[in-house]
This record gives structure tokens, C-alpha cells and sequence, in this order.
């Protein structure tokens, strides 16, 4: 630090020749303009960056599992839609496994999900239902129907899904019925297992 005030002392004396101060006074210019137009950029480049809500809104969400049981529907939110988890019985899957003739598209052909979950159970695992809970009809939520014996009668299954709107309905890997408004299965998210009992979605 004295050593600078000594400089300073220098060139206030004259002592310094003209061709360094010019060079100090260059240096110092340089490095003040460098710092204030980093400060002024700063604003600016932070705001491209997307919000922590937006990417809250966007990223992958991750879901504990522990706690889920057997026939409970649990709902979270991804990319602003409603994502289902299910646990399925032994009774349900097996019934899954069943070609039902009531199906509009009972392989999946013209549904959409990762190709891992391309099966009778539409799953990574038959125990677990992972579905975007949105009817592809109007964008209704269906309901889950444990209890219905119409419904039960007509998928065979102990179970399904209806859309109180317009009446359709789905399996418990929510493949549609046939004749019903809603045109194919409901929609599989990209998911996958990061532990035992973890999911990311997304």
C-alpha cells in the first residue's frame, strides 16, 4: 500500500516521466471501463436467464414413492398438467395382461408414451401406473372407479378411469374404450426409476 502512495507521491512531483503515466493512465482507464461495462451487462444477462419458477414449471420433477399404496391415485404437477401414479394390485395387472376386445387400441399403437412403456401394462413397472391424467377427448380429468360393476363388467378389470364430461373411459393402463368421444389412450410421460422407491418424471 505505501509502496502506491509512493508512486502516487511520484507522479503528483513530476518524477514519473510522461510516457509511463501515460501507460498508467491508459492501464487504469482500461481496467475502470472493463469493470463498469461488466456491471452494466450484468442486468441485462441476468434476465435471459429463465426464472426459478419457469424452470420449476419445465424441469423434471422427482416423487417419492414410500408412501404409495396399493389402489391409491396420487396426483403431482409437471409442465403445468396433472400427473398420475398409481400402485396397481397383482389382480390388476393381471387383468391388464388380458387381451379386451373392448379396447379401441389395446396394443397402443396410436398413443403416445416412451417406448419402454410400449406393453400391456403401459409401464416401466406393472405394479406402478404413471399417466398424464388429462382426457384426450376435451381435456377433462377423469376419475378413478374402483367400485363401478358396469365398468368393472366392461373392462373385465377391477377398475378403471371416466371423464364426468362426455362418458369416456379407460383401463387401468388408460387404454380407451371403444365408442366412447375420446379418440386414443391417455398420454405416458417420459419417467424413469432414479431409485427403489424414487421417480423423475421428465
Amino acid at each position: 500500500m505505501s509502496a502506491i502512495r509512493e508512486f502516487v507521491h511520484q507522479v503528483h512531483e513530476g518524477a514519473v516521466p510522461d510516457a509511463t503515466r501515460r501507460r498508467l493512465l491508459r492501464t487504469a482507464t482500461g481496467v475502470v471501463g472493463g469493470a463498469g461495462l461488466l456491471a452494466a451487462a450484468y442486468p441485462f444477462v441476468a434476465s435471459l436467464e429463465p426464472s426459478e419458477r419457469a424452470r420449476a414449471f419445465g424441469g423434471p420433477v422427482q416423487v417419492d414413492l414410500a408412501t404409495l399404496t396399493v389402489g391409491e391415485l396420487r396426483t403431482v404437477e409437471w409442465r403445468g398438467k396433472p400427473v398420475w401414479l398409481m400402485r396397481r394390485s397383482d389382480e390388476m395387472v393381471r387383468a391388464l395382461r388380458w387381451p379386451d376386445p373392448e379396447l379401441a387400441d389395446p396394443q397402443s399403437k396410436r398413443s403416445e408414451q416412451p417406448a419402454s412403456c410400449a406393453n400391456p401394462t403401459r409401464s416401466e413397472r406393472a405394479d406402478l401406473f404413471v399417466a398424464i391424467g388429462i382426457c384426450t377427448h376435451l381435456g377433462c380429468m377423469p376419475t378413478l372407479r374402483l367400485d363401478d360393476a358396469a365398468l368393472n363388467a366392461e373392462l373385465h378389470a377391477p377398475g378403471g378411469f371416466v371423464c364426468p364430461c362426455h362418458g369416456s373411459r379407460y383401463d387401468l393402463a388408460g387404454r380407451v374404450v371403444k365408442n366412447v368421444p375420446a379418440p386414443t389412450n391417455l398420454e405416458i410421460p417420459d419417467y424413469a426409476f432414479t431409485g427403489a422407491s424414487t421417480l423423475r418424471i421428465g
